[in-house]
């Protein structure tokens, strides 16, 4: 079947009556556009897993804060739907603000705790914007799996306890961060990077795998751990560390050496030049 493109909730719910009445499965990835790899690996497993594959593309206002890149987020709906028909997504769901959003929101979503730490307390307001926008794509799209990446791994989180909370019917599926050849996980805003810039953001990786190296070798002092990730972030001129976050992986709580989780989650987001990346890793605690 082609791709077909849906701009009105009204029409999308149209166009799943028949599928969830007949009792087919629907995937839901919820994108921003500008797509790349990472975002055709989370098609490739919806589409594995269910007989319809939804796909939203959204520049959602509510996550962005007065002095982010809401304005130039890059945008580009053709080369968006290429990319989802190669992947072999039914449709594909790209309203705009004013659909989304006819008044100005006065309900929100709000994970308490999750959503105030760490990132949250750099972006107040973010997680809040991902939660209501996620929980109404929930509601509209009413899937039975939706697909997030695990870079953004604070969001997957929040995303995560949100469903767990409100009972929304369906299941969360991460998969795992895509990186290019040189370890750069990929992301949209890579496309704001000089060239200069683009190497220098390898950092990111770097710093986390020998963190990640020492954790498996027995290093489980957060502070010991925190100096690995900023040590290597130190050797690349053009790096400028926002957030280097040692946590426990499931509750993004502070990591207790007494008390060690299964598994600590490493999570930075560093400035290259005017472009603010984000990475993360996961190791078990052997």
């Amino acid at each position: 079947m082609p791709l077909e493109t849906v701009t009105t909730i009204a029409e999308l719910r149209e166009r799943l009556r028949p599928a969830r009445w007949a009792g087919k499965s629907i995937g839901l990835v919820p994108t921003m556009g500008y797509l790349h790899r990472g975002h055709a690996t989370l098609v490739d497993r919806a589409r594995d897993d269910n007989d319809l594959v939804v796909t939203s593309v959204f520049v959602n206002p509510l996550q962005f804060g007065p002095n982010e890149d809401f304005a130039r987020y890059p945008r580009d709906l053709d080369a968006d739907r290429k990319m989802l028909a190669a992947h072999r997504a039914d449709i594909v769901f790209a309203p705009t603000v004013e659909e989304m959003y006819p008044q100005p929101i006065a309900t929100h979503i709000e994970v308490e705790g999750l959503s105030g730490r760490l990132e949250g307390e750099r972006r107040p307001g973010h997680f809040r914007g991902v939660a209501t926008v996620v929980g109404k794509l929930f509601n509209v799209v009413q899937p039975d799996r939706a697909y997030f990446g695990e870079k953004d791994y604070q969001q997957l989180q929040v995303i995560r306890r949100m469903v767990a909370d409100l009972s929304f019917p369906l299941e969360i599926v991460g998969v795992p961060t895509v990186r290019d050849v040189d370890g750069v996980a990929l992301s949209s805003r890579n496309v704001y990077l000089s060239p200069t810039e683009r190497s220098a953001a390898q950092v990111l990786s770097r710093s986390l795998a020998a963190a990640a190296e020492a954790i498996s070798a027995g290093t489980v002092d957060p502070q010991k751990i925190e100096a690995i990730v900023r040590g290597v972030l130190a050797s690349e001129p053009l790096a400028d560390p926002d957030l280097v976050a040692i946590a426990a992986a499931d509750t993004l709580e502070p990591v207790d050496p007494k008390a060690l989780p299964p598994a600590i989650a490493l999570m930075i987001a560093v400035r290259i030049g005017r472009t603010r990346l984000i990475d993360q890793r996961v190791v078990a605690v052997t």
